[in-house]
Protein backbone atom coordinates (compact mmCIF):
# COMPACT_ATOMS: atom_id res chain seq x y z
CA UNK A 1 0.00 0.00 0.00
CA UNK A 2 1.50 3.36 -1.07
CA UNK A 3 2.29 6.07 1.44
CA UNK A 4 -0.29 8.90 1.57
CA UNK A 5 2.52 11.45 1.17
CA UNK A 6 3.72 10.02 -2.17
CA UNK A 7 2.33 9.74 -5.67
CA UNK A 8 1.47 6.34 -7.06
CA UNK A 9 4.77 6.37 -8.94
CA UNK A 10 6.70 6.76 -5.68
CA UNK A 11 7.58 10.46 -5.92
CA UNK A 12 6.77 12.68 -2.93
CA UNK A 13 3.58 14.72 -3.00
CA UNK A 14 4.51 18.22 -1.79
CA UNK A 15 0.92 19.42 -1.47
CA UNK A 16 0.09 16.66 0.98
CA UNK A 17 3.20 17.43 3.01
CA UNK A 18 2.26 21.11 3.13
CA UNK A 19 -1.34 20.30 4.05
CA UNK A 20 -0.31 17.90 6.81
CA UNK A 21 2.16 20.45 8.16
CA UNK A 22 -0.45 23.22 8.17
CA UNK A 23 -3.02 21.03 9.94
CA UNK A 24 -0.44 19.98 12.52
CA UNK A 25 0.56 23.61 13.08
CA UNK A 26 -3.00 24.78 13.72
CA UNK A 27 -3.71 21.76 15.91
CA UNK A 28 -0.66 22.62 18.02
CA UNK A 29 -1.82 26.24 18.32
CA UNK A 30 -5.21 24.99 19.51
CA UNK A 31 -3.67 22.70 22.13
CA UNK A 32 -1.34 25.46 23.37
CA UNK A 33 -4.17 28.00 23.53
CA UNK A 34 -6.36 25.61 25.51
CA UNK A 35 -3.52 24.86 27.90
CA UNK A 36 -2.76 28.58 28.33
CA UNK A 37 -6.42 29.29 29.04
CA UNK A 38 -6.57 26.63 31.74
CA UNK A 39 -3.37 27.88 33.36
CA UNK A 40 -4.59 31.48 33.31
CA UNK A 41 -7.93 30.47 34.85
CA UNK A 42 -6.16 28.55 37.62
CA UNK A 43 -3.81 31.48 38.26
CA UNK A 44 -6.57 34.06 38.74
CA UNK A 45 -9.06 32.00 40.73
CA UNK A 46 -8.61 30.61 44.25
CA UNK A 47 -7.07 28.56 45.73
CA UNK A 48 -3.47 29.85 45.62
CA UNK A 49 -0.42 28.06 47.00
CA UNK A 50 1.57 31.01 48.32
CA UNK A 51 4.53 28.98 49.52
CA UNK A 52 5.08 27.51 46.06
CA UNK A 53 4.57 30.91 44.45
CA UNK A 54 7.25 32.37 46.75
CA UNK A 55 9.70 29.61 45.89
CA UNK A 56 9.13 30.14 42.19
CA UNK A 57 9.62 33.91 42.54
CA UNK A 58 13.04 33.28 44.06
CA UNK A 59 13.97 30.68 41.43
CA UNK A 60 12.74 32.71 38.46
CA UNK A 61 13.55 36.21 39.64
CA UNK A 62 16.41 36.22 42.12
CA UNK A 63 18.51 33.52 40.46
CA UNK A 64 18.04 35.11 37.02
CA UNK A 65 19.20 38.56 38.07
CA UNK A 66 22.97 38.03 37.50
CA UNK A 67 22.61 36.86 33.90
CA UNK A 68 20.05 39.59 33.14
CA UNK A 69 22.28 42.26 34.67
CA UNK A 70 25.38 41.18 32.76
CA UNK A 71 23.45 40.98 29.50
CA UNK A 72 21.92 44.43 30.02
CA UNK A 73 25.17 46.23 30.75
CA UNK A 74 26.86 44.86 27.63
CA UNK A 75 23.82 45.58 25.46
CA UNK A 76 23.71 49.16 26.71
CA UNK A 77 27.42 49.61 26.13
CA UNK A 78 27.31 48.14 22.62
CA UNK A 79 24.23 50.21 21.76
CA UNK A 80 25.96 53.43 22.78
CA UNK A 81 29.02 52.61 20.69
CA UNK A 82 26.98 51.81 17.59
CA UNK A 83 24.75 54.86 17.92
CA UNK A 84 27.83 57.06 18.32
CA UNK A 85 29.40 55.51 15.21
CA UNK A 86 26.25 56.03 13.15
CA UNK A 87 25.54 59.49 14.53
CA UNK A 88 29.07 60.73 13.87
CA UNK A 89 28.45 60.36 10.14
CA UNK A 90 25.82 63.10 10.36
CA UNK A 91 27.22 65.12 13.25
CA UNK A 92 24.53 63.81 15.60
CA UNK A 93 26.67 62.32 18.36
CA UNK A 94 24.80 64.37 20.98
CA UNK A 95 21.73 62.17 20.56
CA UNK A 96 23.47 59.09 21.97
CA UNK A 97 21.90 59.33 25.48
CA UNK A 98 18.43 59.95 24.04
CA UNK A 99 18.46 56.95 21.70
CA UNK A 100 20.11 54.66 24.25
CA UNK A 101 17.47 55.27 26.91
CA UNK A 102 14.65 55.01 24.36
CA UNK A 103 15.97 51.76 22.87
CA UNK A 104 16.58 50.19 26.27
CA UNK A 105 13.30 51.13 27.97
CA UNK A 106 10.92 50.49 25.07
CA UNK A 107 12.57 47.54 23.37
CA UNK A 108 15.88 45.99 24.30
CA UNK A 109 15.46 45.79 28.07
CA UNK A 110 12.29 43.70 27.82
CA UNK A 111 13.38 41.66 24.80
CA UNK A 112 16.83 40.74 26.11
CA UNK A 113 15.39 39.82 29.51
CA UNK A 114 12.69 37.74 27.82
CA UNK A 115 15.20 35.89 25.68
CA UNK A 116 17.52 35.23 28.60
CA UNK A 117 14.67 33.81 30.66
CA UNK A 118 13.37 31.82 27.68
CA UNK A 119 16.68 29.97 27.78
CA UNK A 120 17.10 29.73 31.51
CA UNK A 121 13.61 29.62 33.00
CA UNK A 122 11.43 28.08 30.29
CA UNK A 123 13.84 25.20 29.70
CA UNK A 124 14.21 24.66 33.45
CA UNK A 125 10.46 24.59 34.02
CA UNK A 126 10.00 22.20 31.11
CA UNK A 127 12.69 19.82 32.37
CA UNK A 128 11.26 19.85 35.90
CA UNK A 129 7.66 19.31 34.80
CA UNK A 130 8.78 16.76 32.22
CA UNK A 131 10.61 14.73 34.84
CA UNK A 132 7.48 14.76 36.99
CA UNK A 133 5.37 13.68 34.02
CA UNK A 134 7.54 10.73 32.99
CA UNK A 135 7.91 9.53 36.60
CA UNK A 136 4.10 9.65 36.97
CA UNK A 137 4.16 12.22 39.79
CA UNK A 138 1.61 14.35 37.93
CA UNK A 139 -0.59 11.28 37.46
CA UNK A 140 -0.38 10.73 41.21
CA UNK A 141 -1.54 14.30 41.84
CA UNK A 142 -4.52 13.80 39.56
CA UNK A 143 -5.33 10.51 41.32
CA UNK A 144 -5.47 12.45 44.61
CA UNK A 145 -7.81 15.01 42.97
CA UNK A 146 -5.09 17.70 43.07
CA UNK A 147 -5.08 19.75 39.89
CA UNK A 148 -1.58 20.12 38.38
CA UNK A 149 -2.79 23.35 36.76
CA UNK A 150 -3.43 24.89 40.16
CA UNK A 151 -0.58 23.33 42.16
CA UNK A 152 2.24 23.15 39.57
CA UNK A 153 1.56 25.42 36.61
CA UNK A 154 -0.26 28.40 38.12
CA UNK A 155 2.46 29.22 40.73
CA UNK A 156 5.10 29.32 37.98
CA UNK A 157 2.83 31.46 35.82
CA UNK A 158 2.11 33.92 38.65
CA UNK A 159 5.78 34.08 39.64
CA UNK A 160 6.80 34.88 36.06
CA UNK A 161 4.18 37.63 35.81
CA UNK A 162 5.53 39.20 39.00
CA UNK A 163 9.26 38.83 38.46
CA UNK A 164 9.62 39.73 34.77
CA UNK A 165 8.64 43.41 35.24
CA UNK A 166 11.07 43.65 38.17
CA UNK A 167 13.88 42.15 36.13
CA UNK A 168 13.10 44.39 33.16
CA UNK A 169 13.09 47.49 35.38
CA UNK A 170 16.52 46.47 36.70
CA UNK A 171 17.74 45.68 33.18
CA UNK A 172 16.61 49.13 32.00
CA UNK A 173 18.64 50.87 34.71
CA UNK A 174 21.69 48.67 34.22
CA UNK A 175 21.54 48.97 30.43
CA UNK A 176 21.33 52.76 30.56
CA UNK A 177 24.26 52.85 32.98
CA UNK A 178 26.22 50.58 30.62
CA UNK A 179 25.70 53.16 27.88
CA UNK A 180 26.70 55.91 30.31
CA UNK A 181 29.93 54.13 31.24
CA UNK A 182 31.03 53.74 27.62
CA UNK A 183 29.94 57.25 26.65
CA UNK A 184 31.73 58.95 29.54
CA UNK A 185 34.91 56.87 29.74
CA UNK A 186 35.38 55.93 26.08
CA UNK A 187 33.58 58.56 24.02
CA UNK A 188 34.42 61.62 26.16
CA UNK A 189 30.86 62.63 27.02
CA UNK A 190 30.29 64.85 30.04
CA UNK A 191 28.74 62.72 32.76
CA UNK A 192 26.33 65.34 34.13
CA UNK A 193 25.12 66.35 30.67
CA UNK A 194 24.64 62.73 29.62
CA UNK A 195 22.53 61.89 32.68
CA UNK A 196 20.51 65.10 32.39
CA UNK A 197 19.71 64.42 28.73
CA UNK A 198 18.71 60.86 29.63
CA UNK A 199 16.33 61.89 32.40
CA UNK A 200 14.83 64.76 30.39
CA UNK A 201 14.16 62.59 27.34
CA UNK A 202 12.67 59.41 28.82
CA UNK A 203 8.95 59.51 29.58
CA UNK A 204 6.60 57.51 31.74
CA UNK A 205 5.05 56.00 28.61
CA UNK A 206 8.46 54.67 27.49
CA UNK A 207 8.90 52.91 30.81
CA UNK A 208 5.33 51.57 30.85
CA UNK A 209 5.72 50.08 27.36
CA UNK A 210 8.66 47.98 28.51
CA UNK A 211 6.92 46.86 31.70
CA UNK A 212 3.73 45.85 29.86
CA UNK A 213 5.81 43.80 27.46
CA UNK A 214 7.55 42.20 30.44
CA UNK A 215 4.26 40.97 31.91
CA UNK A 216 3.24 39.39 28.60
CA UNK A 217 6.67 37.83 28.11
CA UNK A 218 6.52 36.35 31.59
CA UNK A 219 3.24 34.62 30.81
CA UNK A 220 4.57 33.34 27.48
CA UNK A 221 7.74 31.93 29.04
CA UNK A 222 5.95 30.17 31.90
CA UNK A 223 3.16 28.73 29.76
CA UNK A 224 5.55 27.40 27.13
CA UNK A 225 7.75 25.74 29.75
CA UNK A 226 4.79 24.10 31.49
CA UNK A 227 3.18 23.07 28.20
CA UNK A 228 6.21 21.31 26.78
CA UNK A 229 7.00 19.70 30.12
CA UNK A 230 3.44 18.40 30.44
CA UNK A 231 3.69 16.84 26.96
CA UNK A 232 7.10 15.32 27.61
CA UNK A 233 7.64 11.75 26.44
CA UNK A 234 9.16 8.98 28.53
CA UNK A 235 12.91 8.83 29.02
CA UNK A 236 15.76 11.30 29.30
CA UNK A 237 15.61 11.97 25.55
CA UNK A 238 11.97 13.02 25.78
CA UNK A 239 12.64 15.38 28.68
CA UNK A 240 15.63 16.90 26.88
CA UNK A 241 13.59 17.37 23.72
CA UNK A 242 10.83 19.08 25.72
CA UNK A 243 13.36 21.48 27.28
CA UNK A 244 14.75 22.32 23.85
CA UNK A 245 11.30 22.87 22.34
CA UNK A 246 10.24 25.08 25.23
CA UNK A 247 13.34 27.26 24.94
CA UNK A 248 13.03 27.69 21.17
CA UNK A 249 9.27 28.14 21.30
CA UNK A 250 9.43 30.71 24.09
CA UNK A 251 12.16 32.70 22.31
CA UNK A 252 10.20 32.78 19.04
CA UNK A 253 6.98 33.74 20.83
CA UNK A 254 8.77 36.51 22.75
CA UNK A 255 10.00 38.03 19.49
CA UNK A 256 6.65 37.61 17.75
CA UNK A 257 4.73 39.03 20.70
CA UNK A 258 7.17 41.92 20.91
CA UNK A 259 6.42 42.86 17.29
CA UNK A 260 2.66 42.65 17.86
CA UNK A 261 2.81 44.76 21.02
CA UNK A 262 5.16 47.32 19.45
CA UNK A 263 2.81 47.70 16.50
CA UNK A 264 -0.16 48.05 18.88
CA UNK A 265 1.58 50.72 20.95
CA UNK A 266 2.44 52.68 17.81
CA UNK A 267 -1.18 52.51 16.67
CA UNK A 268 -2.55 53.81 19.98
CA UNK A 269 0.20 56.40 20.35
CA UNK A 270 1.76 55.00 23.50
Amino acid sequence: MSNVFTHKNGFPNPLRWIGAGALGFFAEIGRLSTFAGRVTFAAFTPRWFWGEIGRQIIRIGFYSFPVVGMSAVFIGAALALNIYTGGSRYGAEQFVPNIVVLGITRELGAVITGLMLAGRVSAGISAEIGAMRVTEQIDALETLSASPYRYLYAPRFIAALITLPMLVAAANIIGVMGGWLVSVYSLDFDSTTYLRNTLDFVTRDDIMVGLIKAVVFGGVIAVMGCYQGDRSQAGATGVGRAATLSMVGAAVLVLATNFILSNLFVEIGL
